[in-house]
């Protein structure tokens, strides 16, 4: 008799599993490096390999997991670990001695028998380097054995066997009839792994021939597969005390021209020696590496991966690993499906755009009517020296274009836009020009559109009067408006209140008191004048936001902050102001109520909008007492001699009115 052999498993890793794995540790597992259930598969004698292979694809962590036609299960447990030292310094010898001692129960309870896909079981050490796509792991097949002097995984247990191809056993007509019996087994069983005494199949000559089979993904002459090797120990464990030697039938099945076939299956005869079953036997099982030395294997998939969407997941990283230790409560589904709309490109509108795509927002739609000019490109951070030739790019395009180039997955669109303000007339009123009109009311239903489009709309504008009708048009469509405005040394970021459908109801809040959300002021809130033109009679440096650089940076990224706070918060829009000075490098809090006789936000304003709509606003544009008489102001002025209030005009400096 020869000794008895077995052919080792060999892991087959599926492509698609690394992704799948990436996402569960990021979205799932994160810290966790607690065991995870798992399910590979082997096929029963694959004429395509000699050795038997288990495969673990994408489907693995399927709480059901369903194998492919004609294999079988196996039953997996995955350590996934946080850090390479991690992976290196586990104790391997205690993780498949963990498994063996499973494998031993199953069998002294009679788990086993009942189910003998407990028997092929397997462990996958690994560790993911989610930044360079590097996956390292190590696989182990645990199989229990016989001698504990034989160490290595590919030796003989201390058994010895004889054997024969089952088609000299059989011959081709009982050949035929033992496969039509199987198939009729495979019809009323659901077992992936055959373990039967034969006498429950119908036919006496399998009693008397055949004690045990299974199914062995091994296709070479003289050696059975791997899954044998936990299974002799079922039946010496089960058996041996009636039997010294058994007869095993390696099954199987391939299929070669269209049609099954099962003469490449081996019939052995084992001889058994006696099992201790009070102890739990020695096991083996590690998986040796390209190198034929037992360690872990490593996977580069950086190469092969398409480079958009190694930056999308690269961008993704960052965000989903706030989840694991700082918030957990983070949705960033709700972040990335949110659309924001810029309206301004300059020295806010990038900086804002950059912090978005930085945040995971994926449409972002930018607003602007000028040019990129040569000044821009040191301070605006989406524009560069080509941006300023030939008369300089539309700078909403540009921007736009160079969000594309950062990141290919942004939906980025750029639109040049001119917003009609309040104290900036029609022309085509006065000259009688038909055509400004138009070009006038056009302009206006592109940005009612676009509004209605967006979820969020950054006010960024160099102008306050430019603000206006976004404020207007946010507070009556319930937008989430943010505003932002640069002084020389002093910033304000703002969040408007959200409009609620019932108004103000007037109640007065006390000092101290929160107050609700849909009862915040807006940016002219404050103001007891209607927005005229700033422009006009003003010198170069009153013309520019001259500001000191970090400035923008500052106030940017506390616009975007305020708006992943509000998209998080339970209460959704309890936010309020925050106005800073950098000259002494402080911030204030303050919260202001809305203002009855607000110029943009107050009920009496939006209702004429609704009801007059365009007309409406040609008399905004064009009479510069129209909005203080409508909402009270006039009246208000008149019946006051504070004289503070009056030098509170749009000719002050910006700077000095943040102060105030």
């Amino acid at each position: 008799m020869e000794s008895l052999q077995f052919a080792p498993f060999s892991s087959g890793l599926d492509a698609g599993f690394w992704p799948k794995l990436s996402e569960k540790k990021l979205n799932e597992y994160a810290l966790d490096e607690s065991s995870k259930d798992i399910s590979g598969f082997y096929y029963n004698g694959d004429i395509r390999n000699q050795n038997p292979i288990l495969n673990v694809d994408y489907t693995c962590f399927d709480r059901l997991f369903k194998t492919p036609a004609r294999s079988f299960i196996s039953h997996g447990v995955l350590y996934l670990k946080n850090t390479i030292e991690g992976f290196k310094e586990c104790d391997k010898k205690l993780l498949l001695e963990e498994k063996a001692n499973q494998i031993w129960q199953d069998i002294k309870t009679g788990k086993a028998v009942e189910d003998p896909t407990l028997l092929s079981r397997f462990i996958l050490l690994a560790y993911a380097d989610l930044k360079k796509y590097h996956y390292y792991y190590w696989f182990a097949f645990p199989a229990l054995i016989y001698n504990e002097h034989s160490a290595d995984n590919y030796r003989e247990q201390g058994l010895f066997m004889k054997f024969i191809m089952i088609n000299v056993k059989l011959g081709k007509k009982l050949l035929t009839s033992f496969l039509n019996i199987y198939k009729k087994f495979q019809r009323n069983l659901t077992l992936n792994s055959i373990v039967n005494k034969f006498s429950k199949f119908s036919g006496v000559f399998f009693m008397v021939i055949i004690a045990f089979s299974f199914c062995d993904p091994c296709t070479l002459e003289n050696h059975p597969g791997w899954p044998l090797r936990n299974f002799l120990l079922l039946i010496a464990y089960t058996w041996a005390d009636k039997l010294e030697t058994c007869n095993i039938l390696c099954f199987r099945d391939k299929s070669r021209d269209g049609k099954r076939e099962i003469s490449h299956s081996l019939m052995l005869n084992v001889q058994l020696p006696k099992l201790d079953k009070e102890t739990c036997p020695k096991c083996v099982g590690w998986e040796k590496n390209e190198k034929q030395k037992l360690g872990p294997r490593m996977v580069n998939l950086s190469a092969t991966m398409d480079p958009s969407r190694l930056c999308a997941s690269a961008v993704d990283l960052n965000l989903k690993l706030m989840r694991w230790r700082l918030l957990p409560d983070l949705d960033l589904d709700k972040i990335s499906s949110t659309k924001c709309l810029l309206l301004g490109s300059g020295t806010l509108g990038c900086n804002v755009a950059r912090c978005l795509m930085g945040w995971g927002v994926k449409n972002i739609t930018l607003v602007d009517n000028s040019k990129v000019s040569y000044s821009n490109p040191v301070r605006q951070s989406l524009f560069i020296f080509q941006d300023c030739l030939n008369g300089g790019k539309a700078k909403a395009e540009a921007a736009a274009n160079s969000m594309r180039q950062i990141f290919p997955g942004v939906n980025a669109l750029g639109l040049s836009l001119s917003i009609p303000m309040p104290g900036h007339a029609i022309t085509g009123i006065f000259y009688f020009s038909p055509a400004v009109l138009v070009q006038t009311k056009k302009d206006i239903e592109t940005l009612e559109d676009l509004i209605d489009k967006h979820d969020a709309v950054f006010l960024l504008m160099d102008t306050r009067e430019s603000r206006w009708l976004p404020t207007l048009l946010g507070a009556v469509k319930q937008k989430i408006v943010i505003n932002a405005a640069l002084g020389f040394d002093t910033y304000l970021v703002l969040r408007h209140g959200y409009k609620s459908d019932t108004g103000v109801d007037g109640t007065k809040i006390k000092l101290g008191e929160v107050i609700p959300g849909d009862q915040l002021g807006c940016y002219f809130c404050n103001d007891v004048v209607a927005p005229g033109d700033s422009t006009r009679d003003r010198s170069l440096d009153q013309q520019c936001t001259v500001t000191r650089p970090g400035i923008s940076m500052i106030g940017s990224a506390l616009a975007v902050e305020l708006l992943m706070s509000v998209l998080q918060h339970p209460l959704g829009f309890n936010f309020f102001q925050i106005r800073g000075f950098l000259s002494r490098f402080s911030s204030v809090l303050p919260a202001s109520h809305a203002f009855d006789k607000c110029t943009a936000c107050s009920q009496i304003v939006m209702e004429t909008y609704k009801k007059e709509g365009f007309e409406f606003l040609v008399k905004v544009f064009n009479e510069p007492s129209y909005l203080e008489n409508l909402t009270g102001l006039t009246a208000m002025h008149e019946g006051t001699f504070d004289v503070e209030v009056w030098d509170l005009s749009d000719e002050e400096d910006f700077s000095n009115k943040e102060e105030l």
